[in-house]
């Protein structure tokens, strides 16, 4: 267990993602950062949208003493002051990466769960509040941090493997459908890339210039160091080509969150991000140390 604890804040940047795919363009945006949370405790990967004048914030609610996530929306009005939060979809394993999308009339959203063993979609009952899972999503692995697009007349999807731990940050996959439901086939090239740098997605695919762009992690460093624009050349049932540009690295007008940028979804004319500390303290100490108590008395039990 890592003695540094990854904590991440969200902001929503007042620019549209389009403006901000160069490695210095966050340095001169206006940020409006979401508050920050108790001891222990983060936001993270935020995807968004309009309704009624309100920006519908989703996140990945997470506290170290359960390490378990859930989702949850923050409202915030025009001036992008919060009105309003609360928690709108908990299940039995954990909880990320809310990816929003509007389609065939209805709001969908689909979620990293790759802890209960398969890839869910779920459609708003009842906007932000209520969702309902209705399609379970077969692909050639277990997927993290599906994303979702629709490009030339298909949908496509891209994740990585719930396998390794080198494959969680990658290895990218790809998969094409007719419809958003699914059946949903696999790229036969399938990874279609394999580079730590730019292959874990992290946000919302943009066209620039008509070609397809795909935010991803750069995880050399660390986990979420910084975000790369993948630019995607061809997109097709049977090839797949893309180039990345350079880092977008956290500024240092980010301090003390400096360490890492993980997200960068649009949402209207407004850009959300996340960016990260790293933290240590008594009560992170006090917490590593149950833990391995907890495992060492698990696993004596066992032998008995």
């Amino acid at each position: 267990m890592p003695l540094l604890k990854d904590i991440w804040r969200v902001g929503v940047v007042r620019a549209p993602i389009e403006t901000l795919l160069a490695p210095d363009a966050l340095e001169t945006q206006e940020i409006v950062w979401l508050p920050q949370e108790g001891a222990l405790r983060f936001l993270a990967d935020p995807f968004g949208l309009w309704r009624g004048g309100r920006l519908h914030v989703f996140v990945e609610a997470y506290d170290y003493r359960d390490r378990k996530g859930v989702i949850e929306v923050v409202i915030l009005d025009a001036a992008l002051r919060v009105v309003e939060r609360r928690q709108v979809l908990e299940e039995p394993w954990h909880l990320s990466y809310p990816f929003i999308i509007e389609a065939d009339g209805e709001t969908w959203m689909l979620p990293e769960a790759h802890k209960s063993g398969r890839l869910t979609l779920y459609r708003a009952a009842a906007f932000p509040d209520r969702w309902e899972a209705v399609q379970t999503i077969d692909l050639d692995v277990v997927p993290i941090d599906a994303t979702p697009v629709f490009h030339d007349g298909l949908w496509w999807l891209f994740y990585t493997p719930a396998t390794t731990k080198a494959a969680k940050v990658g290895a990218l996959h790809a998969a094409f459908a007719e419809r958003l439901t699914g059946p949903w086939t696999p790229h036969p090239g399938n990874p279609v890339r394999l580079d730590p740098s730019s292959s874990r997605p992290g946000g919302t695919p943009v066209a620039v210039d008509g070609a397809l762009v795909l935010p991803v992690q750069d995880c050399r460093r660390t986990y979420g160091g910084a975000i790369r624009a993948l630019r995607i050349h061809v997109l097709s049932p049977e090839r797949f080509e893309a180039t990345a540009d350079e880092p977008i690295r956290p500024p240092e007008s980010f301090a003390p969150y400096v360490k890492g940028l993980h997200t960068l979804a649009s949402a209207g004319g407004v850009t959300l991000i996340d960016a990260k500390r790293q933290h240590v303290s008594p009560a992170t100490l006090a917490l590593d140390i149950r833990r391995r108590l907890e495992k060492a008395r698990g696993a004596r039990q066992a032998k008995v």
